[in-house]
């Protein structure tokens, strides 16, 4: 079947794209993955899990967009969406995802502490009281 020039046009382009999508994915899944250190059984489900999403994701965006249609080139335009992402993109990109969780580790950290301060301040005022009924009685004793 002949297509025009601009459909392939797109069918190229929305290779790509599903070649940056799969290279996205995989920092997402790589910084995940990154802030644990799970035993190689872990490790080969959660790899496994990641690989039949990216590909269920992928299908579905390539369904919507060019029908699905698989050729060779297709294959050929999603590695090197994925090359392209890898080499410019990937660094940066983590790079944001690791300041991104350092910053939102460190408000919820915050929260925490703000949130659950009066209580810490109330534990501590009972201890230091049921330190000092413990001294009073260990001085009257003797």
């Amino acid at each position: 079947m002949l297509s025009s020039i601009s459909t392939q046009f797109n069918l190229l382009l929305f290779s790509l794209l599903a070649g940056v999508i799969t290279g996205v994915l995989f920092d997402l899944y790589r910084v995940f993955r990154g802030l644990e250190n799970p035993n190689i059984v872990v490790t080969f489900i959660e790899d496994t899990l990641f690989w039949i999403l990216t590909g269920i994701i992928v299908f579905i965006f390539l369904l919507m967009t060019n029908h699905a249609y698989m050729r060779e080139y297709v294959y050929i335009a999603i590695a090197a969406g994925i090359l392209l992402y890898m080499v410019l993109l990937s660094k940066y990109f983590i790079k944001a995802q690791y300041k991104i969780v350092r910053t939102t580790a460190k408000y919820i950290r915050i929260t925490f502490n703000f949130a659950f301060y009066p209580l810490q301040l109330l534990f501590y005022s009972l201890k230091r009281k049921n330190k000092q009924k413990i001294l009073k009685k260990n001085l009257e004793e003797n």
